[in-house]
């Protein structure tokens, strides 16, 4: 095929030998499969913003490191330059997580290169040889199902003791070749310990997978993993190698908070009927005492 226009500089380098097909186009990026010597390898091209249909939360971006505050200002003013920084930003973080990750033992492609916004890394190939299926195209049976979701939380595990929590993991962001699932797409990838969202998306990424594997198999709906591995993070005993049980109590002196309002409220009240009556009885009249919270 034609090679595209944003693929030349990484063959005119030599990094690529020859652009073989389109891949897949998603919200943030297009896919290519590219020929690198014997190898067959992917190469992801980020779009351009404008052009992106998911957008850059906030949320996503709290913890990230900045090259200097003249960056981070730019950033926040939304100037040419800081739109610039926060796309190269939002599309070194995808390399930097998979760098990272890779190291750290979790099954994520392999990167191998990074070049004026084109991601080259390994391509997760099916038993076919072509490209490995996503998750929502497979239909599993139930044994498969437990084997795989109980394989997801042990990766999640491993990312979190990485220090990073994926932020958009489901059955559409996971591959599955003949040794089992890969992550993949990692551009929204929240520093655990510096975002103070990280929970929060590491109990969406949990759910999303409980809530996958669980149509096969539906007692992994109830499943508590994310409380569970977040509490020993935050307490400095998770590791990769921690057995979880997927069940989380909930401390004992957690705070109800509304009712704990509601006994407030029942109290306020019965300070109010009791101050009505004892000025009933002191001043006999005819007109009603007048409530507390309407006197001057």
């Amino acid at each position: 095929m034609k090679t595209p226009k944003r693929l030349e500089p990484l063959v005119e380098d030599g990094l690529i030998d020859e652009v073989l097909r389109p891949l897949m186009s998603g919200k943030e990026a297009a896919v290519y499969v590219v020929r690198c010597g014997d190898e067959l390898r992917c190469a992801k091209v980020y779009k351009e913003a404008t052009k992106r249909s998911f957008r850059q939360a906030v949320k996503y971006q709290e913890g990230r490191k900045v090259r200097n505050s003249r960056d981070a200002r730019a950033m926040a003013k939304g100037s040419r330059h800081g739109r610039k920084e926060r796309e190269e930003s939002w599309q070194n973080a995808e390399v930097a997580a998979l760098f990272r990750l890779a190291d750290a033992g979790v099954r994520v492609p392999k990167p191998y290169d990074f070049l004026d916004g084109v991601l080259l890394m390994e391509m997760i190939e099916g038993e076919d040889g072509d490209a490995a299926p996503r998750l929502n195209d497979v239909e599993l049976h139930p044994d498969d199902a437990r084997e795989f979701h109980a394989f997801m939380i042990g990766e999640v595990v491993k990312m979190l003791c990485a220090g990073l929590v994926h932020g958009d993991l489901s059955e559409f962001n996971v591959l599955l070749d003949e040794h089992g699932p890969v992550i993949i797409d990692l551009p929204q990838a929240v520093d655990a310990a510096g975002n103070n969202h990280a929970f929060e998306m590491l109990e969406r990424d949990v759910g999303n997978m409980s809530a996958y594997f669980g149509q096969f198999a539906p007692e992994l709906r109830y499943t508590r993993y994310a409380k569970e591995m977040w509490a020993l993070y935050e307490e400095g005993k998770l590791t990769p190698e921690t057995e979880l049980t997927g069940e989380f109590a909930e401390p004992e002196d957690a705070a109800d908070l509304d009712a704990v309002m509601r006994e407030i409220k029942a109290t306020l009240a019965e300070q109010a009927r009791k101050e009505a009556l004892r000025s009933a009885t002191d001043e006999p009249c005819d007109e009603p005492p007048t409530p507390p919270w309407m006197r001057n």
